[in-house]
């Protein structure tokens, strides 16, 4: 009853909060409290006496009492919907399933009504295809009672029924076509008395009846109405073919009749190209005024008659097929030959370059005519109208159009392929390609050929040239002998315009001056080189097919490698070799073979450069052929980079054997002399003035022309073998107190000269040499500590003996120095041991040794193109 009582006194504030809308959505318990409690805290604040809970406690009661009966409101609701869910759910179910039911039925029923109409429609396509086959009996039988009847009339003679169809127009000449053919294959088979005069018969009157229909075509033709024009190509077509319409329209075209006899005449004659075509340096020409005229018309012409071809024949691209051969056999082959026989008239190249550029003109003209393309057949009314009439024909006509015929483009394709045939089949353009290039080469080189010819012959010796000569000489031998080959006959072209014979007249006066400058090598020349082998390997692309360019550009990079490696760079450095080994060895040696080194080199990379970059991607089809190609350019590089090292050790042989003879001329007092005054009034003694000239002449000369590690490792060999001549050469004169300032003079300048070198290895050999001159300057009583304490204290002093016996004063001291000597052994033992030590060199023997193990094998390798062999080392000196 209390509980009662406090509800009724619950705050009407309140029971807004306490409906079910408060809990529906987002529900915050927290500010759900606050919102009960809000008006109690702001009473409870107010109040002045103590905090009471009461007033707490008893709304919270009442709210907790009133949320527990909404909670049991809820709970009954939510009964109740479950429970009409549950029924509802089972109505559905019910409803559902009588629903399926009533489908099954329906699909039931249409399925046994699609049964009934398969069975019906079975029967109907049986039923129409047996009216389908009886008709079409009928048609036959028809057909051949009207055959027969027509046969009939012709064994007797008449033909008034086929007149009088052939006046109804149209529709009556095409029957009479159809009508004809039928009959001509009948007479062919029929065996009768009366059948010959009646085949006769048929022909005369099929005759006639082409004729006019070829009469109403070129009436119709002259006339312009392609209606007309059509319907008389269409009745052909079904008379025989229509073969011989097509070619009334061909023949009579005026493109064949006027403008191409006005066009070929004279049209190059006054053309300045051809007076630069012949000239190799010239850039070769990109039109020609009659060439680019007459495909310009054949571009125009053929533009329009594919739009009239198509108006007017049922088969409009076997039409245009016949009137393009005709175009290429006629009108293209002509002036062509016209051109080629004017190039031929002038010289190979400008044959070649005309071939080219009508190939190149010719594709050009190909890939346009291909846009117009048309279909085989077009299916026009009369040849629908005729589908059930030829139905019952017997037999096709003898060359009816066949709708899988070849196409436009692949028709052109075979065109061009057959205009160009006679002048690349085979070997026929290759062969002319490689002599050409062979006669050009022969030509730029004949000046270069003729001084080195004339070298040869000079020295009297065999030589590579001799031997190249010999192998060309063999090489043109077999340009008679049968079979020419494409290097034989580049080799025939050399020896001709070299001015060489194999059967050695070498006797015979050369009429034209030779120049110096026409025996050395150009960059220039072989950049020409490489220029006319790049457009001869334009012209191969150009012209051979896809597969065969690999194997063409690898016959065109012999005929160059004979041409720049054989004929050029090889002989060149022989001659330079021969002149160093029949030179005078009492004369100063020619550094003139460095300027060859220099150009093989620069040639070498040029050569390299261009095959990387132009020679080696085109063979890269060809897996074997690029292989086979990279190892005949090793072979050739490699050749070359051996005459080079052969060269460049003859030179060194020739620079050492030289200093050697200038030193041979040191006089015997040059190092002790008699009167002091005229000995300090020289700098230097004559033999080491020679020296230094020529030392510095071959450092200049090495700089010049080799680079890298090649120099180097020359000027290496060059200063140990003149360190080695200076060792012998101080151990042969005796020396007195003033001629050792006069040798270390000589010593110093020569250490100079080698300094300037810049090869630390020469320098400190030379230090050695100069601090062995010093002993010659040294008092005796401080002689030892000299050669102890010094540079030479690396070295036992017993193998210095040989040097100190050359002063002049040695006897006086020669005992008192060898017992120091003894006597100082035990002191020294250490600090010369540690000093030899540390240079690791015990010996004066040790030490040439080492030096004399470094020979120019060791490391001169000449710069030659790496991209090809990764290394290529120069041949040690034997």
């Amino acid at each position: 009853m209390a509980r009662a009582n406090d509800h009724h006194q619950l705050d009407p504030s309140l029971e807004s909060q306490l409906g079910l809308d408060t809990f529906e959505g987002k529900f915050d318990v927290k500010d759900f409290v606050g919102s009960l409690s809000e008006k109690l805290i702001t009473q409870s604040k107010t109040s002045s006496g103590p905090f009471d809970p009461k007033p707490f406690i008893r709304t919270f009661e009442l709210v907790v009492d009133r949320l527990i009966s909404v909670r049991k409101d809820v709970q009954v609701k939510t009964e109740q919907l479950e429970k009409n869910v549950r029924i509802a759910e089972r109505e559905y179910s019910r409803k559902m399933a009588e629903l399926n039911k009533g489908f099954e039925a329906v699909g039931s029923s249409f399925a046994t009504m699609e049964n009934k109409m398969i069975e019906v429609g079975r029967t109907a396509i049986r039923i129409g295809e047996e009216l389908e086959s009886v008709h079409i009996e009928r048609q036959r039988a028809q057909a051949a009672h009207d055959l027969i009847d027509f046969y009939n009339q012709f064994s007797r003679g008449e033909t008034s029924r086929l007149d009088a169809l052939r006046k109804e127009g149209k529709d009556g000449r095409h029957q009479v076509a159809v009508i004809l053919r039928r009959l001509t294959t009948v007479a062919k088979e029929v065996d009768l008395p009366v059948a010959e005069r009646t085949r006769e018969n048929i022909d005369k009157y099929c005759e006639k009846f082409e004729k006019d229909m070829l009469y109403l075509f070129d009436r119709y033709y002259r006339k312009g109405d392609p209606k007309m024009m059509h319907h008389c190509a269409q009745t052909l077509l079904d008379f025989n073919g229509g073969g011989s319409c097509v070619q009334v329209y061909v023949n009579q075209h005026d493109f064949f009749i006027n403008k191409v006899k006005a066009h070929v005449i004279g049209s190059y004659s006054h053309n300045s190209r051809w007076k630069t075509i012949a000239y190799p340096n010239s850039s070769p020409p990109r039109t020609e005024p009659g060439l680019v005229q007459l495909f310009a018309e054949i571009r125009a012409t053929v533009a329009q008659e594919s739009q009239i071809v198509q108006a007017v024949f049922p088969s409009p691209s076997l039409v245009m097929q016949v009137f393009l051969q005709r175009v290429f056999a006629q009108s293209i082959q002509q002036y062509m030959e016209q051109l080629l026989n004017k190039g031929t008239s002038i010289s190979d190249l400008a044959y070649l370059r005309v071939l080219q550029l009508i190939h190149v003109e010719t594709s050009a003209l190909v890939d346009d005519l291909k846009t117009h393309e048309l279909p085989s057949i077009v299916a026009t009314k009369s040849f629908v109208d005729g589908v059930e009439f030829r139905k019952s024909i017997t037999s096709p006509p003898s060359n009816v159009i066949n709708t899988t015929m070849t196409s436009v483009a692949a028709m052109l394709e075979a065109a061009m392929e057959e205009l160009f045939m006679p002048y690349i089949e085979g070997q026929k353009y290759l062969e002319r390609e490689s002599k050409n290039m062979a006669e050009l080469y022969a030509t730029l080189l004949a000046s270069f050929s003729q001084y080195h010819a004339r070298s040869q012959r000079e020295r009297g010796k065999a030589s590579v040239f001799d031997r190249m000569v010999d192998r060309l000489g063999a090489a043109a031998a077999n340009t008679s002998a049968g079979g020419p080959t494409t290097s034989a006959q580049a080799a025939a072209a050399i020896m001709r315009i070299g001015g060489m014979m194999t059967d050695r007249t070498y006797d015979r006066p050369v009429e034209e001056p030779l120049r110096e400058e026409d025996g050395h090598l150009s960059i220039d020349i072989a950049e020409t080189m490489l220029k006319w082998h790049a457009e001869a390997v334009g012209r191969s692309v150009e012209l051979s097919a896809q597969s065969d360019v690999p194997k063409n550009i690898f016959i065109l990079l012999r005929v160059l490698a004979e041409a720049i490696a054989n004929s050029y760079l090889e002989v060149a450095v022989e001659t330079a070799f021969a002149r160093i080994d029949c030179a005078d060895p009492k004369v100063e040696p020619s550094l003139q073979a460095f300027t060859v080194i220099y150009s093989v080199d620069a040639i070498s990379h040029l050569w390299q450069r261009y095959m990387n970059i132009a020679i080696f991607p085109l063979a890269a089809p060809s897996v074997t052929i690029r292989r086979e190609m990279s190892v005949f350019v090793n072979q050739t590089i490699s050749r070359m980079e051996g005459a080079v090292n052969n060269l460049l050790q003859r030179l060194t042989d020739a620079i050492v054997a030289w200093l050697a003879l200038q030193l041979s001329k040191q006089k015997k007092n040059d190092f002790k002399p008699r009167n002091d005054d005229q000995s300090f009034a020289r700098v230097n003694t004559e033999p080491c003035i020679a020296c230094c000239e020529v030392l510095e002449k071959v450092r200049d000369a090495a700089t010049q022309n080799i680079s890298g590690k090649n120099r180097e490792a020359f000027l290496t060999e060059i200063g140990i073998s003149f360190h080695s001549l200076l060792l012998d050469h101080l151990r042969k004169f005796p020396v007195s107190a003033s001629g050792g300032l006069m040798l270390a003079k000589d010593l110093k300048s020569y250490q100079d000269i080698i300094v300037s070198f810049n090869l630390p290895s020469l320098v400190e050999r030379f230090e050695f040499i100069r601090q062995l001159g010093n002993v010659f300057l040294v008092r005796p009583e401080i002689l030892r500590s000299y050669i102890t304490e010094s540079y030479l204290g690396r070295i036992d002093s017993s193998l210095l003996k040989p040097y100190l016996a050359q002063r002049s004063d040695w006897v006086q001291f020669e005992n008192q120095f060898n017992e120091s000597s003894e006597a100082d052994d035990g002191v020294t033992d250490m600090s010369t041991k540690n000093l030899r030590d540390r240079f690791r060199m015990g010996r004066l023997s040790s030490m040439m040794k080492e030096l004399e193990s470094l020979k120019i094998g060791e490391g001169i390798s000449m710069a030659l193109p790496s991209g090809i062999a990764s290394g290529l080392p120069i041949v040690s000196r034997t």
